[in-house]
């Protein structure tokens, strides 16, 4: 399909809306994939040329946040391995899919992302990185292989995932939204990768998106660190409400 000025004008603010909302709370996704869609977009072309704005905003967003020095490096690297191996698989699948069953997944698992985020407990302990022992390597790994798979799939909402992963963990919000981000960077290289191959991609609306999504994570990193832990749930669990609302809503 032809690409106008207009669409990729409309899709740079959005992606700085989903940039800001990604990195403070996550879900920008469920904004940026209806709006590709509505611009003309199938919808498993939607989800590939998403992805690669993702990959350009965790890009920036991980750079930030590790120059600030809020990287975990320890749990990020230990955790990335098992992300990326599970979003070649859900990336595969997201090749294969129907457009037409595409979309029931997606509003499937934006209900629930919301149930989980909902659900997600907390800690009191907060800490700046985390190393585990060899039982919870394990575990852990089992955990973020399905949250790659979920990632590769459809991507949208997965960092509410991460970010519980994160603060069961015993991570604070800031910097479980630097890991979110860095994780997002590697499902999203091995995910753009298998959509390129797919011709799944459209990279000029995917580079105005991205360039959009990169400054909102950049800004939101900036402010992240200058609010309270507290705060920061609680953009969360507001995004989730708004997602949910909209879901019941729209059609």
């Amino acid at each position: 399909m032809d690409i106008n000025i207009l669409q990729l004008a409309i899709l740079l603010p959005a992606g700085f809306a989903a940039g800001l909302l990604n990195a403070l709370a996550g879900g920008g996704s469920f904004m940026t994939v209806p709006l590709l869609i509505f611009t003309g977009l199938e919808p498993t072309v939607a989800n590939a040329t998403n992805r690669l704005g993702i990959w350009i905003q965790s890009l920036a967003g991980t750079r930030k946040f590790s120059n600030m020095g809020y990287f975990p490096k320890v749990y990020s690297y230990t955790a990335a391995i098992p992300v990326g191996l599970g979003a070649i698989s859900g990336a595969y699948l997201a090749t294969i899919v129907s457009d037409d069953m595409f979309r029931k997944y997606f509003a499937f698992f934006m209900v629930l992302m919301t149930l989980v985020t909902f659900l997600k407990p907390g800690t009191k302990e907060l800490k700046e990185d985390v190393k585990f022992t060899v039982w919870a390597t394990v575990i852990n790994s089992v955990v973020y292989f399905f949250i790659g798979i979920y990632s590769g799939f459809v991507q949208a909402g997965v960092g509410f995932l991460m970010t519980a992963a994160c603060v069961m963990s015993g991570l604070d919000m800031v910097r479980a939204h630097a890991v979110k981000l860095f994780l997002n960077l590697i499902a999203a290289t091995v995910s753009v990768a298998i959509f390129i191959y797919a011709g799944k991609v459209l990279f000029l609306p995917a580079i105005a998106l991205g360039s959009g999504m990169a400054f909102g994570a950049v800004t939101a990193a900036n402010i992240s660190v200058k609010v309270s832990n507290t705060f920061l749930k609680r953009v969360v669990s507001v995004a989730i409400i708004i997602f949910a609302i909209l879901l019941l809503v729209l059609k």
